[in-house]
């Protein structure tokens, strides 16, 4: 399988150029030149696949063979060791949790799938690498876990001073050995820019073997398709058939990607409903048809606190930047911090289910779009994070009824580990070459 970039669809990169490259020499993103629809018979018994039976078949399908089907098992055993399960919240109505891995968040499939074919290719051509990734939240704890101690794997993990939880922040900043974090004094978009300025930078490119573990990788992107497929196979297990619409709380929109990727490939979306906090650009977008980035916003759901999506670069492609078949396939709803607290309270009393603020946005979006339909639908919201990761989201009162997951309790005694730096790309350069 190839993988042209957005800018220009006639560079084409095999799968290992593509995953250590991150970004095209033009700046575009990684495509698969072609995405497979698979064969009927896969979603007529896809109910009696297991989720590794389901993520195999989908992986392959797109990667072809660029990886051994042996190794590619194996990664696939090992990165997705953890449930993704769909639970009933109200009538129709479920919610695909996403955070049972090690770092309590979705980006955990992507970052443990990417960690382990990069050590695939690294291990065959005997190479190291130096991992840069900017974090709003989430990804940077996913990426922490997800590449700590693999060898021949440096990480560098920048995030948004004071703008990611106490939790989040403990997890990409204690664990020391091959794992590096640099406190950015600016924002999400700030610590992104200076990721995306280094890979452009031909000096440094000759000193350093440079790859991202964001969301710009299409190594992320491809394995948060299989959680879609195995959701959908729950549901057709419990005897509910029929196409399904997601609802899929969105910052940098690769998870809505993923998911487009997915219905290219077959499977029976009915819709897509990108649900964001108020930097909602590509709501914006789908309102108006013109796409305006905006210096980003700091808010509750802050793993969403993106002004600049980098993979509305990918929907464009998908959707050969046309605002009417994107239309068509995704609509967009906006909510405050206001929204956010009153949904989580209204769900929690309701329907005895606690939901953090990325997913109570994610539930928001999909009643909004559900009251729109005249008829009945299957949806699936996605939750995205687990609640105890947002201690200062709750009253005392909700607080009290937030199960602490073993993986967070042993953070507490740990000490953060950060370098601090301004947003000067000089000086982040100096301390690369260093």
């Amino acid at each position: 399988m190839k993988f042209y970039s957005t800018k220009n669809p006639t560079y084409q990169v095999p799968l290992e150029q593509a995953v250590f490259e991150s970004l095209p020499p033009d700046n575009g993103l990684y495509m698969p030149v072609e995405i497979p629809k698979l064969p009927a018979d896969f979603f007529k018994n896809i109910h009696d696949k297991s989720f590794i039976e389901i993520a195999y078949t989908v992986a392959q399908s797109l990667i072809g063979d660029s990886i051994d089907a042996h190794a590619l098992q194996q990664i696939i055993e090992e990165a997705i060791n953890f449930p993704a399960p769909i639970k009933k919240i109200e009538e129709n109505i479920h919610v695909l949790e996403l955070f049972h891995g090690p770092s309590m968040a979705f980006k955990d499939f992507g970052a443990r799938f990417m960690s382990r074919v990069m050590h695939y290719f690294l291990e065959k051509d005997k190479k190291e690498i130096d991992i840069l990734v900017a974090t709003s939240g989430d990804t940077g704890g996913a990426v922490a876990l997800g590449f700590y101690d693999v060898p021949g794997i440096n990480v560098t993990i920048l995030y948004p001073k004071g703008k990611v939880s106490p939790l989040q922040e403990k997890q990409l900043t204690t664990l020391g050995k091959n794992i590096t974090a640099l406190e950015i004094d600016g924002t999400f978009d700030d610590c992104q820019k200076l990721v995306k300025t280094a890979f452009l930078d031909k000096e440094l490119s000759k000193t350093k073997n440079l790859s991202s573990a964001n969301s710009i990788n299409i190594a992320r992107l491809i394995p948060q398709t299989f959680y879609y497929f195995n959701a959908y196979a729950q549901l057709k297990k419990q005897g509910i058939n029929g196409s399904v619409t997601f609802s899929v709380p969105s910052g940098n929109f690769g998870n809505i990607t993923a998911g487009l990727f997915a219905a290219k490939m077959g499977l029976p979306v009915h819709h897509f409903v990108a649900s964001t906090n108020i930097n909602d650009e590509v709501p914006q977008y789908l309102k108006s048809g013109i796409f305006t980035p905006k210096p980003s916003k700091h808010t509750l759901s802050n793993a969403m606190d993106v002004g600049n999506p980098s993979n509305f670069e990918r929907m464009l492609s998908i959707f050969n930047n046309n605002v009417e078949k994107m239309r068509a396939q995704i609509s967009g709803y906006t909510f405050t911090d206001k929204d956010t607290l009153n949904t989580i309270e209204k769900v929690r009393k309701e329907n005895h289910y606690m939901l953090c603020p990325h997913t109570a946005i994610a539930y928001a979006g999909l009643k909004e779009y559900l009251s729109t339909q005249k008829e009945p639908l299957n949806g699936i919201f996605l939750s995205s994070a687990h609640p105890c990761k947002f201690p200062n989201v709750y009253d005392e009162e909700s607080w009290q009824q937030v199960e602490i997951p073993s993986q967070a309790k042993h953070l507490k005694e740990k000490e953060k580990q950060a370098i601090p730096m301004t947003t000067n790309y000089d000086n982040f350069k100096e301390w690369l070459m260093k």
